[in-house]
């Protein structure tokens, strides 16, 4: 079975552009420019706050469920030491057992011996089609 490979180790917060903290500054610019004769509704107040919650909790959740995978995906990896595996490589199909593994940067990649003899280092886990 191939996973995908994790494409990147930022965290959620890039995927908004803001942290918690800027949005709570947000907020209180937004109380301090506000105009007095009309003050935000209270339920609109408690409302945002409520959303930015929900939004570090997820970004929290999704930095998590990242690690998983990566965890799964480096498990998995191990798993596959001496089996036989087909993979792509330049569009032809090979053949070979794996030999050895490499991390980098918490990705996993296979070095594989082909029935030739030749050594390929750097086959990517998710280039694997069938496993042995």
């Amino acid at each position: 079975m191939a996973t995908a490979a994790i494409s990147g180790t930022a965290s959620a917060t890039a995927a908004y552009g803001l942290d918690f903290q800027s949005l709570l500054k947000i907020i209180l610019t937004q109380l301090t420019y506000q105009d007095p004769l009309k003050p935000m509704d209270n339920f609109q107040f408690v409302s945002q706050l409520a959303q930015f919650a929900q939004l570090q909790e997820t970004q929290a959740g999704n930095d998590s469920l990242t690690s998983l995978i990566k965890a799964q995906s480096s498990s998995q990896s191990i798993g596959m030491l001496g089996k036989t595996v087909d993979f792509t490589s330049n569009s032809a199909t090979v053949s070979g057992t794996v030999t050895g593994i490499t991390f980098a940067s918490g990705i996993p990649s296979l070095t594989v011996k082909t029935a030739d003899g030749q050594t390929l280092a750097g086959v990517a886990f998710s280039t694997i089609t069938q496993v042995r």
